[in-house]
């Protein structure tokens, strides 16, 4: 299965949701966990199934995340057949850039019908997870489907958010609907529904087919809008249940879709838990990804002699906390914070400064931004939200390079 499966991700997103973070790099490049991009689950997850071909569709706004590709990802054997390919859009059967997540398949089918696979595995590169493909491969074989959908169970609610299916007690997908209004539960669990995760194996060529197909007829050109809805009831589509024992990951069921700003911080937040939802520590399933040289962390007192304080943090690599204090925070690489000043609950992006007496508090700064001295933010939303920009929750989002009192740096 694995040497016959081609791997595409879907990594062209805007991310429009998640700006300013998305204001130069696209969705799957933002950093995420002190050390991550949001692309590193997806790819780790090919990585330790075994797949050795993967196609990245990058679209918008992809330089920092081709970059991170080749520092980070650079790691197969194209005399072997590897590869981790990024593919932009090339207009090989138009004049338009990809118009849904199936024509963005469509656009590069050549690519796939050339790698003489049977079968494609169809993922996106924005989510945080851990699993294992080759488990989901194998059942789309011995179920002898033509399309198998990674499926996990979500509250009704946050159902709509989702394309959410029905299934029979063989778990034959019966019914699919897309971010339905309305959305159907579970039989006997009344606040819950079974929702896709944008996880698909096709059988190549069907896809190939139903993708033909969609080009010529008025549609969105979209997976779970036009081509799951047309195949259920007409093919034999499976559900495959997201966090089973199958497989080698170990299971925590964890999946969150992060293009939100809230939804981004909140899954962030997850990872400084106690014992954290996803597990990041199983030492044959690492989360890969690229860090540059940087020292150790450090934290001293400042000049004052005043010690730093660091309750529940996340610290990477050349981080340094002079004499600071720190409560239920994440720092990327190369961070400094400042005698007497205070972060919490906060995300700071590589090479941010926090200078000596200011205060965060529920913020996510981007990279390289120095924060003054004695400057609060989180503290008054009316206020924040004239400079910044406040999620729904409350959380500020300061953007790459903003310079207080001045223009933003562009780096």
């Amino acid at each position: 299965m694995l040497e016959n499966t081609i791997g595409i991700i879907l990594a062209g997103g805007i991310g429009s949701r998640l700006h300013p973070l998305t204001a130069e790099r696209a969705k799957p490049a933002v950093p995420f966990g002190g050390r991550y991009r949001i692309i590193d689950f997806t790819l780790s997850n090919c990585l330790h199934s075994g797949l050795r071909r993967i196609l990245v569709l990058t679209q918008y706004k992809s330089h920092s995340l081709q970059k991170h590709l080749r520092d980070c990802w650079s790691i197969y054997n194209s005399e072997l057949g590897e590869y981790i390919t990024p593919v932009p859009p090339q207009m090989r059967t138009g004049e338009s850039w990809y118009s849904g997540t199936a024509d963005a398949i469509y656009q590069n089918l050549y690519l796939l019908e050339r790698s003489g696979a049977d079968y494609a595995l169809i993922l996106s590169g924005d989510h945080i997870y851990r699993m294992d493909y080759a488990a989901m491969l194998q059942y789309h074989y011995d179920s002898g489907a033509e399309l198998t959908v990674a499926c996990l169970t979500v509250d009704l609610e946050e159902a709509r958010s989702f394309g959410v299916m029905t299934i029979d007690a063989r778990d034959r997908i019966v019914s699919f609907q897309e971010k339905p209004e309305n959305p159907r539960s579970i039989p006997g669990e009344s606040e819950h529904a079974l929702a896709s995760m944008g996880v698909y194996v096709f059988s190549m060529n069907l896809l190939a087919k139903l993708l033909h197909e969609d080009h010529g007829r008025d549609s969105t050109h979209d997976f779970g809008r036009d081509i799951l809805p047309s195949m259920v009831g007409n093919h034999r589509v499976m559900a495959y249940r997201f966090g089973g024992a199958s497989g080698r990951v170990t299971v925590d069921r964890y999946w969150r879709d992060v293009g939100t700003i809230d939804a981004y911080y909140e899954a962030n937040m997850d990872l400084l838990e106690p014992v954290p939802a996803i597990d990041l520590y199983q030492g044959d399933w690492p989360i890969r990804t690229y860090e540059g040289q940087h020292p150790p962390a450090r934290s001293v007192h400042g000049r004052s002699g005043r010690e730093a304080e660091i309750v529940h943090c996340i610290l990477a690599s050349g981080t340094l906390i002079v004499g600071g204090t720190l409560r239920h925070t994440i720092l990327f690489p190369n961070v400094r914070v400042e005698e007497g000043a205070m972060v919490q609950n906060s995300l700071l992006f590589q090479g941010v400064r926090v200078e000596e007496g200011a205060q965060l508090q529920r913020c996510i700064v981007d990279k390289h931004v120095v924060i003054p001295a004695g400057e609060k933010i989180g503290f008054d939303r009316a206020l924040d939200a004239e400079r910044f920009t406040v999620s729904d929750s409350g959380v500020v989002v300061i953007g790459k390079g903003y310079r207080f009192g001045g223009a933003a740096v562009v780096r």
